[in-house]
């Protein structure tokens, strides 16, 4: 921060472009001061009067800023009149070059970059609340900073194109969050963005160029190698170097579709629990029919359309393809063409298919194939996939059976992260889990919950989030699952939440653990259930009074004084018998 005080003063940068008018300006004034005191004045007492140095330098200082006040000490000769006219004319002139200068230097773009900059580097160096770092405010960084804010954690970003930097002052934000237009790839940027801050927590690099998120990726291992990284990567090599740095969470959003695609067709049921525990909070999910198995075809063989087609392949399904550029493989049966026109699509068979995947990067193209497919097969089911956020009200009212959105594949696997980094492995064993235990799991989650995407929150057992709790296990009292998830103000109700992951210690995780459970000191708990419900879970693990009530239905008294009030009536008396 130093460093950067130094290279990008504000002051010294003007001083440097102004040089020239300033010293211009010292001249004339020196000019005109020296004329001044030369110039013979009036005769006073027989003699000619002169001005001092420190008279005329008054004069001409406001006469130069037309202030005007009058001759003084004494009226002025026609001789210092005549040199005060020149005066006045060489300081217009004087004072019009500085001001152009002036103003060009106020237009000019490095300028106006340093002091955001500068302007940008005190509010990072103000923050001491905990933030993450994040690199591009498209459509995820959007997403992503919202869904911080909403969570009460701070942000900062690092946009390159300055039309997006200029948006964070459009959205209404609980707090302000600092953003400077540069280019994050570069390290210096990420260190003057609190990289090295010792309240940044987190890099979330969010860009649409790869080369600049594996760049990222690397700054952040080698300058913070303790923050977590969460980076976007599009293409497998730049995937790979990532990992090689020891990147926790890559996020390749084609290849997570590509994934509950192939886990739609293998295991429906797995999909569904998946998708109702990943999705936005508070929404409601659609029970959408599942993807059929049968013919399909895929329209545009790029990233997004090849990793369909490895999906697709991988369950046994036969796939036709559609593209510009065939490239035969003796495997698939491919057509030529962009798959906008029935031709194509009769050609691949539209007529018998069963689903069809429009995966180009156009979604002008994209919808205009979903619209002729179900023109021609009105019982097809059809993915398609959106490239810009902004059509979003054209995909909503075309109502595919699923649109993919990458930023929204990014911004929610993003956001689970953030919020429960205890949601990771318990996705991971679900994924190992076989359809009838998904099927079964659903089933009674969605019965006590509903359908409306639950919140997620982890509760760790110590001292510092539990104490109440804490204090008891360490005692050495047994307390399950079924006697802590009880309603505080009604303990014979059983709390809107469910227990998904028990995560301890000795590596003895539990996933959906019984009501019987005993928990132990250190346990972490994964929770999803309505807000109201998860509060409660933290108000009774955190508070004595609450856990006694819950634990023994006895309301007991609450401040110091009353505390030991109660002892003191409960304690025996010295005379009662014994």
């Amino acid at each position: 921060m130093q460093a950067l005080s130094r290279h990008h003063s504000i002051f010294f940068l003007i001083l440097r472009r102004l040089r020239a008018p300033l010293i211009l300006l010292i001249v004339l004034f020196a000019i005109a001061v020296l004329g001044l005191t030369l110039a013979p004045g009036p005769v006073v007492d027989g003699r000619t009067s002169y001005l001092s140095f420190f008279h005329a330098f008054y004069f001409i200082s406001y006469t130069a800023t037309t202030i005007g006040f009058g001759e003084i000490p004494y009226t002025f000769s026609d001789q210092q009149r005549l040199w005060v006219i020149f005066s006045i004319y060489l300081s217009v002139i004087g004072w019009a070059y500085t001001l152009g200068a002036v103003f060009g230097l106020l237009s000019d773009r490095n300028l106006r970059q340093a002091i955001a900059m500068q302007r940008f580097v005190r509010a990072v160096r103000r923050l001491r609340e905990p933030f993450y770092l994040v690199c591009g405010y498209g459509e995820t960084g959007r997403l992503i900073c919202q869904a911080l804010d909403r969570m009460g954690v701070r942000a900062v970003v690092v946009e390159i194109d300055e039309n997006k930097v200029g948006e964070l002052d459009l959205h209404a934000y609980a707090v302000d969050v600092p953003a400077l237009c540069a280019d994050a790839g570069n390290p210096e940027t990420l260190k003057f963005a609190g990289l090295t801050h010792p309240s940044c927590i987190g890099v979330i690099a969010l860009t649409n160029d790869d080369a600049t998120n594996l760049a990222i990726a690397i700054t952040a291992r080698l300058l913070a190698p303790r923050l977590p990284a969460l980076c976007r990567a599009e293409h497998d090599a730049t995937a790979d170097n990532m990992a090689s740095f020891g990147t926790r969470h890559i996020i390749n959003p084609f290849e997570r579709f590509s994934e509950t695609l192939a886990l739609s067709l293998h295991a429906p049921k797995a999909s569904q629990l998946l998708g109702w525990l990943t999705g936005v909070p508070g929404t409601e999910v659609e029970q959408r029919r599942d993807p059929p198995r049968g013919n399909w075809i895929v329209c545009g063989h790029g990233r997004f359309g090849r990793l369909m087609v490895s999906a697709m392949d991988a369950e046994a399904v036969p796939v036709t393809i559609i593209d510009l550029d065939p490239k035969p493989d003796g495997v698939h049966r491919w057509i030529q063409g962009d798959g906008t026109g029935a031709l194509a699509l009769r050609q691949a068979g539209v007529d018998s298919a069963t689903g069809i995947v429009c995966g180009t990067s156009s979604d002008t193209d994209n919808l205009s194939i979903a619209v002729t497919a179900r023109e021609l097969n009105p019982g097809l089911f059809v993915i398609v996939r959106q490239n810009h956020e902004s059509n979003r009200a054209l995909f909503d009212a075309y109502d595919a059976d699923i649109t993919v959105v990458p930023s929204r594949v990014i911004g929610h696997e993003c956001i689970a992260i953030l919020s429960t980094p205890l949601l990771v492995p318990f996705l991971t064993e679900v994924r190992a889990r076989d359809e009838h235990w998904c099927g079964t799991q659903l089933a009674h989650l969605t019965g006590r919950l509903g359908w409306q995407v639950p919140e997620i929150r982890s509760e760790r057992i110590n001292l510092s989030r539990a104490p109440a709790l804490y204090r008891r296990l360490m005692r050495g009292e047994t307390i399950t699952l079924g006697m802590l998830l009880r309603s505080p103000s009604d303990r014979e109700q059983t709390l809107a939440c469910e227990v998904l992951y028990l995560d301890r210690d000795d590596d003895d995780h539990l996933l959906m653990p019984a009501a019987d459970t005993p928990l132990r000191a250190g346990d972490e708990l994964l929770l999803a259930g309505r807000r109201s419900a998860l509060n409660d879970v933290g108000l009774i693990i955190a508070h004595e009074h609450t856990l006694a009530f819950i634990l023994t239905g006895k309301d007991l008294p609450g401040g110091w004084v009353w505390e030991r009030l109660a002892r003191r009536g409960a304690s025996p008396s010295p005379d009662a018998p014994r």
